[in-house]
C-alpha cells in the first residue's frame, strides 16, 4: 500500500524557516512526480511546488525565491525549505505523489500543519 508520510510542520515566526520531509513508502515503482499542495481555511487547494523524477521543478509564483524543491531518489524523499515565511503561508500542507505505473491519480498524504504568526 503505497504511504506518503510527511513531517516538519509546526509554528514559526514571520522571517522564519521551516523544512517539511515527505516520504513515499510501499510502491516498488518510483514516482514521475512528487510534491506539496497547501489549504488556508475557506480556500481552495493550491499548488506550492513539485518536482520530477528527473530534477525538473516548478513553484507556485507567491512561494518562488522563498521556497525550494528537492528530492532523494534512493529515499523515495522529497524535501520543501520554506524561508521568508509569511503569515499568508499558514495552512496545511499535503505530499502529493504521481506514480503513473500503479494510477493515474496521484496519492496524498495526511497532510501537515504550517502555522507562521506576524
Amino acid at each position: 500500500q503505497v504511504q506518503l508520510v510527511e513531517s516538519g510542520g509546526g509554528l514559526v515566526q514571520a522571517g522564519g524557516s521551516l523544512r517539511l520531509s515527505c516520504a513515499l513508502s510501499g510502491s516498488i515503482f518510483s514516482f514521475n512526480r512528487m510534491g506539496w499542495y497547501r489549504q488556508a481555511p475557506g480556500k481552495q487547494r493550491e499548488l506550492v511546488a513539485t518536482i520530477t523524477s528527473g530534477g525538473t521543478t516548478n513553484f507556485a509564483d507567491s512561494v518562488k525565491g522563498r521556497f525550494t524543491i528537492s528530492g532523494d531518489n534512493a529515499k523515495a524523499t522529497v524535501y520543501l525549505q520554506m524561508n521568508s515565511l509569511k503569515p499568508e503561508d499558514t495552512a496545511v500542507y499535503y505530499c502529493n505523489a504521481l506514480i503513473l505505473a500503479l494510477a493515474v491519480d496521484p496519492y496524498w498524504g495526511q497532510g501537515t500543519q504550517v502555522t507562521v504568526s506576524s
